[in-house]
């Protein structure tokens, strides 16, 4: 979330798409509704089905899944020829007027530099006009032909309103007042928040959906706004924090990244990620680089870590290929991987195209499983009959299950999706032999270390020097762990300014990541995470909720990365001179001598307003970007590509292409590839979801919500019903091109038919708590129907539209 939960409640238009706060988020949707009640907000949904957050919205639009860029470039579209942008926040804050490369073009639905037998780009066209000074080249009077502004309105002007109904099925009078809605916050004084969640993120196109809408709301002037933003609503409480602390397979804590394969020397990855301005005086913070690198360093390896070695640098792994959950499915049904650790991960539920997963299991040598509760994936050797059929005796993997406490049997710290890190004490014993997974990788990690002591081996010293600083080895506190992580001074440091006062004693916790130093003086496990456990002591722990400003700046409850911030590019609240756009939700604002107000400034504290320094400190020239770049897989705009199992055949914007008919850089392989369904066979278009009932694959195991929601079901409309001879409550069979479940029948009037270019496509639901462990009514894992075909970017799987045939059991 760029905002946090209790700020929705200062918004003025709400738009969910892409997510059902209501039901899978109900707690967080108390601040929907406080700002209906008290600000008189309207919300929109936009949704497939008609669900629970629809039943309380002001508009409700269905769309056809997978078809959100077009929605939402055709807001973009409406908002560009009407004119209802706010002028000087796009001028000043965004690349509006960047001049882009002669030789970047768009045609036929591919970008410039595809290679279709690689299936990627070259994206060396896809960038700015430099100067001679190595600066950007821009035109304020947005008048350039190449300008951004220029091209963006080029590449959105065929997504009308009645492309928007002919491929999303959205009829083009609602479309037309929620773009009416949408644009009413172009003012400065009024706003708009976006809510999505895995409906979003869970398509072959997930990372350009997510932002065709920021560039929706950077025209609007709502990012970085009190009530603004756009804010991804997490599936549980900790989801923020895995990706904080680096656990996918290309990263390191704080969205640092691992090496390339041919990155063998450090001075050759620091220039590639020390990114320098693109304009005079900008921040780019990615200057800071080899502060936070070095310090990270120092964390794990401590006095091994040395400017001599490069700071350990040789003891990180260099990465020939990403090794996403794709990748490793994919090598395990190759027979190509030895073992697997499964740690609170249940891939036989979660993973797509349960076939392909429970192939790869059945060809590791070990399984080791750590859960607090047996698993579908810690059971995948055992038949239970149609929704597992598997001969346990062909099965030669062995399987180790390691139980594990929940979160309420330890101490520690969750990140919610506001990026707050609170602190939570453990409220229960453990039963049994379960241990903490901090004490069972402590104990691993012990074992190995004294083998490699033994034995040796063919390169032991980044097992062998690793830094492990804590008073049991075989049990690290979360204390220890939590102030390693924020770092703390391993020397005296002497103010930068004046070298005679010392403003860090050797051994005392850093209060930010601003103390990083990159000459080994500062340990520091996530930058993000830095002063989260300061000098004064741990800050997660805080509970104190006073609000002096009224728009729920609570800024002594928990602690919020990074530095305490509540709302993230807070600086582009307020005009060039520093007042804020809305004096009614006054954030940040200059004071005549600081930035001051109701947040940490996203910005240098005394950097003056008249400096020309942009508020996106992140980006090297200082603005938001509508133009990606090099950044993304698929192109610097976001274009609309159908999945990879669409109920048409071809991309309506582009029928001629086929290479463009979906994602032409999505993460497949060739085997998934061709095991991909046809309409033909499968008529109909499948999405998943969750049910308020349940949580993941957990509470089936908890009699109270198996009576509530005790036998898998799934949705249909009733005009497909109709068509099938289907009555609510019978039996049907959902069968894809990878399998079949069954279940039963929920015939609703939640789910319509809609006309996609001519052709009634319909709408099947399917809920993904069931499965064959547990006391809930055995059934059958949703995935097993779902392809096994990843986003470019980030390679989230494909669950929220792909291709199914319904019938009677």
């Amino acid at each position: 979330m760029t905002n946090h939960w209790v700020d929705i409640k200062n918004a003025d238009i709400i738009l969910i798409m892409g997510g059902n706060a209501a039901e899978a988020h109900p707690c967080g949707f108390k601040w929907v509704t406080e700002a209906k009640a008290h600000r008189g907000a309207k919300l929109i949904v936009v949704d497939p089905r008609f669900t629970r957050s629809a039943s309380v919205a002001d508009v409700y639009a269905p769309i056809r899944t997978g078809t959100d860029i077009v929605f939402l470039g055709g807001v973009i579209r409406y908002l560009l020829e009407k004119d209802q942008i706010q002028h000087e926040y796009v001028r000043n804050y965004t690349d509006l007027s960047f001049i882009v490369r002669e030789d970047f073009s768009f045609e036929n639905g591919l970008f410039s530099g595809y290679d279709a037998e690689k299936r990627r780009y070259d994206k060396s066209s896809w960038d700015y006009e430099r100067g001679e000074d190595g600066y950007v080249k821009t035109d304020p009077t947005l008048q350039h032909p190449r300008c951004v502004y220029q091209l963006m309105k080029q590449h959105y002007a065929r997504y009308t309103p009645e492309t928007v109904e002919r491929v999303c099925g959205t009829p083009q009078a609602k479309f037309l007042q929620i773009c009416e809605m949408l644009a009413s916050t172009a003012p400065a004084n009024r706003v708009a928040t976006i809510l999505y969640a895995l409906g979003w993120a869970q398509h072959s196109i997930g990372a350009q959906i997510i932002r065709t809408a920021a560039m929706m709301q950077l025209l609007l002037g709502n990012i970085g706004m009190p009530g603004g933003g756009i804010n991804a609503l997490r599936g549980h409480s900790n989801i923020q924090g895995l990706t904080d602390l680096g656990l996918m397979s290309n990263l390191l804590p704080g969205y640092l990244t691992l090496p390339n394969e041919a990155e063998q020397e450090l001075p050759q990855y620091l220039a590639a990620r020390t990114l320098k301005p693109l304009r005079p005086n900008q921040m780019s913070y990615w200057q800071n680089y080899p502060k936070f690198f070095v310090s990270l360093m120092k964390a794990w390896w401590g006095k091994a870590a040395t400017a001599e070695n490069n700071w350990a640098y040789d003891y990180l792994p260099k990465l020939d290929k990403l090794y996403d959950l794709l990748q490793v499915v994919e090598l395990m049904a190759q027979g190509k991987m030895n073992g697997y650790i499964c740690q609170g991960f249940n891939p036989l539920a979660a993973a797509p195209n349960k076939a392909k997963v429970l192939e790869g299991l059945a060809k590791l040598k070990y399984l080791v499983v750590m859960d607090p509760l047996a698993t579908e994936t810690s059971e995948f050797w055992r038949n239970a009959g149609e929704s597992n059929p598997v001969d346990p005796s062909k099965i030669q993997t062995e399987v180790f299950r390691l139980p594990t406490t929940c979160f309420a049997e330890e101490d520690g710290s969750l990140v919610n999706s506001g990026r707050w890190l609170q602190w939570h004490w453990k409220g229960a014993e453990p039963p049994g032999e379960a241990r903490s997974d901090i004490e069972i990788m402590a104990e691993l990690f012990l074992r190995i270390r004294e083998r490699y002591r033994r034995e040796g081996g063919a390169f032991p010293a980044p097992i062998l020097d690793l830094w492990w600083p804590y008073a049991n080895e075989a049990n690290p506190t979360p204390e220890e762990l939590a102030k390693e992580y924020s770092g703390k001074a391993l020397v005296d440091l002497p103010d930068p300014k004046d070298p005679a006062r010392i403003v860090r004693r050797a051994g005392e916790q850093l209060a930010g990541f601003a103390e990083l130093r990159d000459d080994g003086s500062t340990a520091c496990g996530c930058w993000i995470f830095s002063g989260s456990w300061g000098p004064t002591g741990n800050l997660m722990a805080r509970r104190d909720n006073s609000d002096p400003t009224g728009i729920g700046q609570t800024l002594g409850w928990s602690w919020a990365w990074p530095a305490n911030r509540r709302i993230l590019y807070n600086r582009a609240s307020a005009d060039l001179q520093g007042r804020p756009f809305d004096p009614q939700r006054k954030l940040i604002y200059w004071n005549g001598k600081a930035w001051a107000g109701a947040d940490v400034p996203d910005f240098k504290v005394d950097e003056p307003p008249d400096s020309g320094m942009g508020p996106f400190i992140m980006n090297p020239e200082g603005v938001a970007r509508f133009f990606a770049r090099a950044g993304m897989a698929e192109g610097p705009f976001p274009e609309h590509y159908e999945p990879f199992e669409t109920p048409l055949g071809y991309n309506p914007l582009h029928p001629k292409t086929p290479a463009a008919t979906s994602n032409p850089a999505a993460r497949v392989f060739a085997r998934d590839l061709a095991d991909m369904g046809k309409v033909e066979e499968f008529p109909h278009v499948a999405t998943t979801y969750r049910l308020t009932e349940h949580f993941h694959y957990w509470t089936k195991n908890v009699r109270l919500n198996a009576i509530v929601q005790p036998e898998q079901f799934v949705e249909i409309g009733e005009a497909l019903a109709k068509e099938l001879g289907i009555a609510n409550g019978e039996r049907v069979k959902v069968s894809s091109k990878r399998g079949y479940i069954k279940a039963v029948a929920l015939v609703t009037k939640r789910i319509r038919p809609l006309t996609i270019e001519g052709k009634t496509v319909h709408h099947v639901g399917i809920p993904i708590h069931w499965g064959f462990v547990g006391i809930a009514k055995p059934g059958f894992l949703a995935n097993t129907l779902t392809p096994s075909v990843g986003d470019g970017n980030i390679q989230t799987p494909e669950f929220k539209s792909f291709l199914v045939k319904v019938e009677k059991a």
